[in-house]
């Protein structure tokens, strides 16, 4: 077990979705998962692990802001050896051509956060997307004939702050 995530070693799929909103996670797991099993329950911070068309996946909240996520993700891979975590819910836009309930897929994320600085000494407020899960969300999509919007998105620890804008992909 970890500080925040009281599941027990083994209990944790390879593949994690984190909602912000932990009944939003318990929800997921309820109409989405077969066999929804709840692992962790720390702070009502509900985890489930179930199947989704044959795969064990996890779902569990992540909190509000960079520090919440970053601590609960931190410990999904060191402790629990997530292999993949989707960030999955809602998000405001700063583009008029986005709809509700398009799809986006981070390609960059940058934010005013002090969290990354201070937790792993990373300079600057842009970072790319790590891992296969990107190209692969992407893949999905194109074979689902979903769109899907690839790009940059921005997260901040103050909720109602005037916008500001992010760097461009480079």
């Amino acid at each position: 077990m970890s500080l925040h995530i009281n599941a027990e070693k083994g209990s944790i799929a390879p593949i994690v979705l984190l909602p912000g909103d932990p009944l939003r996670a318990k929800y997921i797991a309820e109409n989405w998962l077969k066999d929804p099993k709840l692992v962790s329950t720390t702070r009502n911070m509900f985890y489930f692990t179930g199947e989704y068309k044959g795969k064990r996946v996890t779902v569990g909240g992540s909190g509000m802001g960079c520090p919440s996520i970053g601590i609960y993700s931190f410990e999904l891979y060191t402790e629990y050896q997530v292999e993949t975590i989707i960030r999955i819910g809602t998000a405001g836009s700063y583009l008029p051509n986005l709809k509700t309930y398009e799809l986006v897929n981070a390609e960059f994320a940058c934010s005013e956060s002090t969290y990354a600085h201070n937790a792993f000494g990373f300079e600057g407020n842009k970072m790319v997307h790590q891992g296969p899960a990107f190209e692969r969300i992407n893949e999905a999509a194109r074979r689902l004939n979903q769109p899907v919007h690839a790009g940059t998105i921005h997260s901040n620890d103050v909720f109602t702050e005037p916008a500001r804008s992010c760097p461009r992909s480079s």
